[in-house]
């Protein structure tokens, strides 16, 4: 058997202190974590850096050193520090030596790194090695060289690499979810179906379960089976729980697509078992041509944000008229009084508490005491974007429904109204890069700290 303790869904989430205990207790051959999301947008891999606090990540992640101790088994973290990007991984490997250094120990670490140069993009790109991902646009030479961070997915064959090494700890940038999880069973000669099947469940620790925040998760892999033991107070797993984690981020609940193939999980089975556990079976691997995803993010512009708050009941009730209003006339004004051009910059004015969420897409009608009006200012600099951003101020503070009635005022609830963002990042890969191997994309270090 081959059991790995799952403590959270990701680092910086938190975990349940005792559940972990409780994990260790029951001596797992390997520890593995998430790091790191796309759910929050492209900046950070575009910045190359984490979205949770220092403080917070050494705390959690002091922790897990400790368990892994305790444990007598790796730890492995996928998609470090975020994003993944090569910045990333440092920032966590530097962490990890003020830990062990503060424990007075010392721990083998192997560094895999997923970072992909420009040029070797574009090289594949020219060889016809990239494919798109729907409904990813066609990309050329010079949007990849405009990508600030470009990293691809390291899947189970990478982390199995990591963990040959002998390394206690395994620190990685970008990987796939599943991967930290099913290459040790698949090491081992579990079914790689049932190893990347459980992999997904478990991905997200007790998501799975009943008491989802409680965080640590227990997959116990046999041959052509895996238990699946949530091990929090009051976390219970059911097929119901278990089976709908394939709908979680994956667009088919039937397939999931990984380095090298896809899983199918069809004619998978779920059964309920004692303690609250599930025990799945069933689900096949398809092999494929070897492919790893890629991921990258570019500045899209710099921008300048103001919130004006409407109590007026007629403005609230008119607020989307108020804001086309202010669009074009403030859009008028600056490309007159600006040297600006029509394409070098953008105003949106979001309504909070009516449609900021879904624009012109929202069905549902509400009946709000008051609303927030979001002023965004995008443009090629960031100077562009806070002169356009003070264009935009006197609108938002005193602008009238007609010409004819009293000048209004709103409320700003900061001073100075306007906020500069700094650059903005956007997505612009979700592609496929064929390789002949595996490693040809990454690159491993082990380090003596």
């Amino acid at each position: 058997m081959t059991r790995i303790l799952v403590p959270s869904g990701a680092l910086g989430l938190g975990y349940d202190a005792d559940a972990l205990a409780r994990g260790i207790a029951n001596r797992p051959d390997l520890i593995a974590i998430d790091g790191g999301s796309t759910d929050s947008g492209p900046s950070y891999l575009g910045r190359g850096v984490s979205k949770y606090a220092r403080s917070s990540t050494k705390a959690e992640w002091a922790g897990l050193i400790d368990a892994r101790a305790r444990a007598g088994c790796p730890l492995v973290i996928g998609t470090a520090g975020t994003c993944g990007s090569g910045s990333a991984v440092d920032w966590l490997v530097e962490i990890t030596r003020e830990c062990l250094a503060e424990r007075g120990e010392t721990a083998r670490i192997a560094v895999l790194k997923s970072d992909q140069p420009a040029a070797r993009v574009i090289g594949a790109l020219e060889a016809g090695r990239i494919a798109p991902l729907a409904p990813a646009p066609e990309i050329d030479a010079e949007l990849i060289e405009s990508c600030t961070n470009i990293v691809a997915l390291a899947g189970a064959e990478q982390i199995d690499v990591a963990l040959a090494t002998g390394a206690e700890i395994v620190i990685a940038g970008r990987t796939t979810d599943t991967a930290i999880i099913a290459a040790l069973p698949i090491a081992r000669g579990v079914d790689a179906g049932v190893a990347w099947h459980a992999a997904k469940i478990g991905e997200c620790g007790a998501l799975c379960a009943t008491n989802p925040q409680s965080g640590v998760l227990q997959l116990d892999f046999e041959r052509d089976t895996c238990l699946i033991t949530p091990l929090a107070d009051g976390a219970e797993a059911s097929p119901h729980t278990v089976s709908a984690h394939m709908l979680y981020e994956n667009s088919d609940p039937f397939r999931l697509y990984e380095p090298g193939g896809y899983l199918d999980v069809t004619k998978a089975t779920y059964a309920q078992e004692a303690d609250g556990a599930v025990r799945i079976a069933g689900a096949v691997w398809v092999p494929g041509p070897y492919a790893v995803k890629l991921e990258g993010a570019r500045v899209a512009g710099y921008q300048t944000v103001l919130l004006a708050l409407l109590r007026d009941p007629r403005y609230v009730a008119a607020a989307e008229d108020w804001a086309a209003d202010i669009v074009a006339k403030c859009t008028a004004k600056a490309l007159a009084r600006t040297r600006a051009e029509p394409g070098d910059f953008g105003i949106e004015i979001r309504l909070i508490g009516k449609n900021a969420t879904l624009g012109g897409l929202e069905t549902r009608a509400g009946d709000p005491v008051e609303i927030g009006a979001l002023g965004i200012v995008t443009a090629k600099t960031q100077g562009l974007a806070a002169e356009i951003g003070k264009l935009l101020n006197p609108y938002l503070l005193h602008h009238p429904l007609t010409r004819e009635e009293e000048q209004p005022t709103f409320a700003f609830p900061f001073s100075p109204a306007e906020i500069d963002r700094g650059a903005v990042h956007e997505f612009c890969l979700n592609h496929v890069m064929a390789l002949d191997d595996p490693m040809a994309a990454f690159s491993l270090e082990v380090l003596d700290a």
